[in-house]
């Protein structure tokens, strides 16, 4: 679906959650679920930019960093893309507390859905660093650069551009992940419909409405990568043109 597609579609979302909670069937739920909608963003945001840091950090060390460094990282990732998002944030929230670690709930959200993403984002990162062109390798040896210096300056700016469309892709899915954390108190959108629900029993409104904030915020984060997407490919062809 290409940009203006996008934007058309996010502004149709945008203008029925707006026509909807005019309505007075629709207008009660408003307030609570946009209090919800709050904590998903803060709880998304937060999340993504963990996930980010922990993706890079943990695929670069596969790939280049020293063995006890390199076993850490894969166990990491083998270990938070091989057990559910749902029984990590129990860990961290429920079992912790045994050992006298004890997690406030929303920091509890944000490590073990950041870690879980970034788990699989250093899949993303690691894939994306290997597909630049061999020759890049070498055109940095033949400067004498350093490895970090190639990967700094040569390497990640190319391999950035291929990670965006995966990366929107798993944004997306932290976004949807944040759901679960109504499991361990946090009072997001899912979980005030929830209370809603138990309470009026106004199942279709409820959800109606939970369903195009969603939407919305996914083909918010959709549109952004694409524009990212956009920009990050011109300043390659700017760079290859220089």
């Amino acid at each position: 679906m290409g940009l203006r597609a996008l934007a058309v579609l996010l502004t149709l979302t945008l203008a029925t959650i707006l026509y909807l909670s005019r309505l007075e069937d629709f207008r009660i739920f408003v307030p609570g679920l946009a209090q919800g909608a709050l904590m998903t963003l803060r709880i998304t945001a937060a999340a993504a930019v963990l996930a980010v840091l922990a993706a890079i950090t943990a695929g670069l060390l596969k790939l280049y960093g020293p063995a006890p460094l390199r076993w850490l990282a894969v166990a990491y990732i083998e270990v938070f893309r091989g057990t559910s998002a749902l029984v990590q944030l129990f860990w961290l929230y429920f079992v912790l507390p045994g050992f006298g670690i004890t997690i406030e709930a929303y920091t509890a959200a944000v490590i073990g859905i950041g870690l879980n993403i970034g788990a699989y984002g250093a899949e993303v990162v690691r894939g994306a660093v290997v597909s630049v062109a061999r020759g890049q390798w070498e055109a940095t040896v033949a400067l004498n650069m350093t490895r970090a210096q190639a990967l700094r300056r040569i390497i990640l700016p190319q391999a950035f551009a291929a990670m965006i469309p995966p990366w929107g892709n798993l944004l997306i899915e932290l976004l949807k992940t944040t759901a679960l954390v109504s499991m361990i108190t946090l009072g997001d959108l899912a979980f005030r419909a929830q209370q809603m629900n138990q309470t009026t029993m106004k199942t279709a409104q409820i959800f109606t409405l939970v369903l195009l904030v969603y939407l919305a915020m996914s083909l918010t984060v959709t549109l952004g990568m694409r524009l990212l997407e956009r920009r990050a490919a011109r300043g390659i062809l700017h760079a290859r043109a220089a």
